[in-house]
């Protein structure tokens, strides 16, 4: 994920990107758990990307 683009975003749309995220690692278990799952580094990049939103709306909300 790009950080460039989603430093622009206001904070519904980075909930909305938080929302598809979580649904995403959601399903990412659920393939790792059926051994489906062929990349194991898209767990990671998920879970930083999580992190990188939850960090943006924390410091939107703080900064208004």
């Amino acid at each position: 994920m790009n950080l460039k683009n989603i430093n622009n975003k206001n904070i519904d749309e980075l909930y909305g990107i938080l929302h598809i995220l979580l649904y995403e690692k959601f399903n990412l278990r659920l393939k790792l758990g059926n051994n489906q799952l062929k990349n194991l580094n898209l767990l990671k990049e998920n879970r930083h990307d999580i992190a990188r939103i939850k960090t943006l709306i924390i410091n939107k909300r703080v900064c208004k």
